[in-house]
């Protein structure tokens, strides 16, 4: 059996029907509980796709994101979309698509960031993800909204050779529609 693919793209050199075929995928992999906030939340950076002849079987996406912390702004790589199709999982398929997306987070960002569900927490803590354990808010258009939903959930990569982030200090993220986070 021949090993899947690993195909790393920008959204832009993703032709449509690539497109189409990820936001299927994702509505899938997400039992429906995909939005199109969620997709907007996905496009615009680097995606991480591993496929084989049977189509498409784990995907991840890597977005620049301003968060603002101990009063300076950081431009930060934050992970959104990962996911692994249902058959396919326990595989590595998930672990192959992060190696690509923390590649691009090293090579490229101040650090990550990531919103874990309950079921990705643990696997993004063995990777060395660690859970935020400061206060997290958002820069609305009315100014900064509290998020201590999000506490706890939101997880951070330093990137090896950067000052990391202190949880003396709040990370005040961008504002954008639907899930802030």
């Amino acid at each position: 059996m021949t090993e899947p693919l690993v195909r790393s793209a920008h959204t832009y050199e993703l032709a449509p029907a690539d497109l189409a075929g990820i936001r299927a995928f994702l509505d899938t992999a997400f039992d429906g509980d995909f939005s199109d906030d969620d997709w907007d939340h996905t496009l615009g950076g680097v995606h991480a796709c591993v496929a084989d002849g049977s189509g498409l079987l784990a995907h991840g996406s890597v977005i620049q994101r301003r968060v603002i912390h101990d009063r300076r702004s950081y431009r930060i790589g934050y992970v959104e979309a990962v996911a692994v199709r249902a058959d396919r999982r326990r595989e590595g398929l998930g672990s192959r698509v992060m190696d690509a997306l923390e590649r691009v987070l090293d090579g490229a960002y101040a650090f990550g960031a990531l919103s874990a569900s309950a079921s990705g927490a643990l696997f993004h803590a063995a990777r060395g993800w660690q859970a935020w354990p400061g206060r997290i808010a958002v820069l609305g258009p009315d100014g900064t909204v509290p998020l201590p939903g999000e506490e706890g959930s939101t997880y951070v990569r330093p990137v090896p050779g950067r000052p990391s982030p202190s949880p003396s200090h709040r990370l005040l993220f961008d504002w954008r529609e639907g899930d802030v986070l």
